[in-house]
């Protein structure tokens, strides 16, 4: 009987022995669980605030873009293909070439090519919202011309001083169809300025030219 119970008590250890490295194994495995619920940072909770406002913010900038182009700012502007005319002009001002639609898409092609399209959309956006008389809509949409060009938030903020930035803040306290008015003539100066002498000097003008003068000496 004695050898019995020495039996027993062996084979009793030795069950515990075997389960207690399983037991740790599977307790390190849960801790290690917990620890890592956030693989950005050295959080322990499952909700991350920095995630959660990084995704906020994203989510936010897609939808802000997403309704501006839903509101109407086109892609690319309709218009008749160019006459030699006409691109010969857009060589003699800049008015000149803003104020045909050819004229702007082909000024705007330029810009993408400079990383710099959203100060033609801007100007789009803002010659839009000048159209508008319905009180609700003129908000809406000088709410996404904020939040989309002039919001340090945005991918897509446009240059502008800190005088022009104080006035559209005071404006959008009751947004009109001139809320932007300062900060729309600050941006075409700058196209102006800058992109449209690079412009007129761009394989983009260069080619339009030569491929219609082409045509016109065919015909």
């Amino acid at each position: 009987p004695m050898g019995s119970e020495r039996m027993e008590m062996r084979k009793r250890q030795m069950s515990t022995t075997q389960e207690t490295p399983g037991a740790a194994q599977a307790q390190h495995s849960t801790g290690n669980r917990g620890s890592n619920a956030c693989c950005f940072c050295w959080c322990c909770c499952c909700s991350c605030s920095c995630l959660t406002v990084r995704n906020q913010d994203e989510e936010r900038a897609r939808r802000t873009s997403h309704e501006l182009q839903a509101e109407g700012i086109p892609n690319c502007e309709e218009s008749p293909a160019p006459t030699l005319e006409e691109v010969n002009a857009w060589a003699q001002s800049f008015d000149k070439l803003m104020l045909t639609p050819a004229g702007r898409n082909a000024f705007r092609e330029f810009l993408r090519t400079e990383f710099s399209e959203e100060n033609m959309l801007f100007w789009m956006a803002c010659e839009e919202l000048k159209q508008e008389s319905n009180k609700s809509v003129i908000e809406e949409k000088a709410r996404l011309i904020y939040e989309d060009y002039i919001s340090i938030l945005s991918p897509k903020e446009v240059s502008l001083d800190s005088r022009v930035r104080e006035v559209i803040n005071r404006n959008m306290l009751e947004p009109s169809q001139h809320t932007f008015d300062d900060a729309q003539l600050q941006i075409y100066t700058l196209m102006h300025r800058d992109s449209y002498p690079r412009f007129m000097n761009s394989a983009i003008y260069k080619d339009l030219l030569r491929s219609l003068s082409e045509k016109s000496i065919e015909t």
